[in-house]
């Protein structure tokens, strides 16, 4: 049985807003969470970028039962790796072994703003790799000294350390990064329902190891309502990871969609209150292989509603898949 996940999405709410919609996706019986680490919204529409390690603090403190997850941090650009381990310790203790640390290679979005420059592709996954080696022996709690090609550690230690640690995901957009994932994950993070990427995860190493793919939804009762919502917030999501991951910023974004129509939007996220329309765009995801689909409620202002229906509706049908 696929398991069903509730993303808080930092780009259409504000901090506290967002520990009350992670409240009420434990209350809705969601099976876990995840949550995005960004420092521009996609879109000005969109309207917020609270720092998200903040917010899931305060969500582990709030919550009880639901497993916390980035969805992803970039561990090379904005953040040194031997931060967002002792970030990732401290968010395990506090939450009492439910944190998974979600890594991937970032978007010029959000990291650019410290002014390093946007390295190509290939640097950028080299540089993932040398930060999940540094996280890594981190981990392992010892003094960890490293001087390698992109990244420097002095004399580094957490101090903090939980009997479980946190399983590391990798995302993952071709064979090279699905190699990395294979050899260096815990798991796999995908946003697309693509099985070949499960077949070269399990093939570097990753059989057996969960699978976690994220799908945007408009839940409305008024089906033109959400498609619009959908529309103005959210169709950026169809420019694919080459176009998404390059681009400095939401007025880049504004001028990248400029010609998606509202129409287009709805093709490719299912918009209004048909729970066999999500059901229907979660089957891929199933069928290629992964174990866990998050969803994500387009609208910060929309989310009451949306796990009122998803607990009476949604994951009942969600979970006969």
């Amino acid at each position: 049985m696929v398991r069903i996940g509730y993303t808080m999405m930092t780009e259409q709410a504000g901090p506290r807003d967002l520990v009350g919609h992670i409240v009420g996706a434990e209350h809705a019986g969601f099976d876990f969470s995840v949550t995005s680490d960004h420092y521009f919204p996609w879109l000005e529409s969109q309207g917020h970028a609270p720092y998200a390690w903040s917010v899931l603090g305060a969500a582990a403190q709030a919550t009880e039962r639901i497993p916390l997850m980035t969805y992803v941090t970039c561990p090379t650009t904005r953040y040194h790796p031997a931060v967002v381990a002792q970030k990732a310790v401290t968010l395990q203790l506090l939450s009492q072994g439910r944190f998974r640390l979600g890594l991937g290679s970032g978007e010029n979005l959000n990291e650019h703003v410290v002014g390093g420059g946007w390295p190509a592709a290939h640097v950028r996954l080299d540089m993932l790799k040398e930060a999940v080696e540094i996280i890594r022996a981190l981990f392992e709690g010892r003094n960890v000294n490293h001087h390698g090609g992109h990244f420097h550690v002095e004399n580094a230690k957490l101090w903090d350390l939980p009997d479980t640690l946190p399983p590391i995901g990798i995302a993952v957009s071709g064979d090279r990064s699905c190699e990395l994932a294979g050899h260096l994950g815990d798991l796999l993070i995908a946003t697309e329902p693509e099985s070949e990427l499960v077949s070269a995860f399990e093939r570097h190493g990753g059989a057996g190891k969960p699978k976690v793919g994220q799908l945007p939804i408009c839940y409305d009762p008024d089906r033109e309502a959400a498609v619009a919502r959908a529309h103005d917030q959210f169709r950026w999501f169809g420019g694919g990871w080459s176009v998404n991951s390059e681009l400095p910023g939401p007025a880049g974004f504004t001028g990248a969609t400029r010609f998606v129509r509202p129409e287009d939007v709805a093709r490719s996220i299912p918009c209004g209150d048909d729970v066999d329309a999500v059901a229907e765009a979660v089957s891929p995801y199933v069928e290629a292989g992964f174990t866990e689909v998050a969803l994500i409620q387009i609208g910060g202002d929309h989310q009451a509603p949306y796990l009122e229906w998803a607990q009476r509706k949604l994951l009942p049908a969600l979970r006969e898949l």
